[in-house]
């Protein structure tokens, strides 16, 4: 929200009144597939979609692995309606109800990962990594939804300019290994905003 050091008891209201809606509207829904990875001169390729995944980021993300899980995970169109309410007659819940969600979203997908690893363990996987991440294009957010038809399981879609429908949802690619795996960067580490972050100028990061 941009509140430099502690924020006072004021914004603690705020967040607490938005935190309540938020957990009393919005209804997290993920889906998931497992697929085998390859990796082509034209880009890493993952079975269950039709087109590669390009770019050096990715490759070395998944450097090592013959496995992914491909996951998707929304708080619903609840969580768009409530910021566009709040906004109607107060600007500072809408944004509060935002950040909220936020937050909320990267909950839900650790709490994915959890089940998800739970039913079938890999103790040898990387971190999520997102399409738009590094040099790997956001463009592959369509065909990445088709191949989970994540559409009709969680309704959940992409504009043709690759923003996801409802907009507190990520998407993202687990590499598993049967050997251990380099974690490598991420993070501010592989931010295309890194050299001109709000965060990082006060000394914090977003996530």
């Amino acid at each position: 929200m941009g509140v430099k050091g502690e924020p006072d008891e004021a914004v603690m209201e705020l967040l607490d009144r938005a935190e309540r809606l938020v957990r009393e509207k919005v209804r997290p829904k993920y889906v998931y597939l497992e697929t085998d990875v390859s990796f082509t001169d034209g880009g890493v390729v993952l079975g269950a979609m039709s087109e590669p995944l390009t770019g050096e980021d990715i490759k070395r993300h998944l450097k090592g692995c013959n496995r992914a899980v491909m996951l998707a995970a929304t708080l619903s169109q609840e969580a768009d309606k409530l910021i566009r309410q709040a906004a109607v007659t107060n600007m500072a819940e809408s944004l509060a109800i935002d950040c909220i969600c936020s937050a909320a979203i990267e909950q839900v997908c650790d709490r994915a990962e959890q089940e998800i690893f739970a039913e079938q363990p890999a103790p040898y996987r990387t971190w999520r990594f997102s399409a738009g991440y590094g040099d790997l294009p956001i463009t592959l957010q369509r065909s990445f939804l088709l191949a989970l038809n994540a559409q009709r399981r969680i309704g959940l879609t992409a504009t043709d300019s690759s923003l996801l429908i409802p907009s507190k949802s990520v998407t993202a690619i687990i590499g598993v290994s049967d050997t251990p795996v380099e974690r490598g960067a991420k993070g501010c580490a592989i931010c295309s905003m890194k050299d001109n972050c709000e965060y990082r100028r006060i000394g914090r990061v977003c996530k």
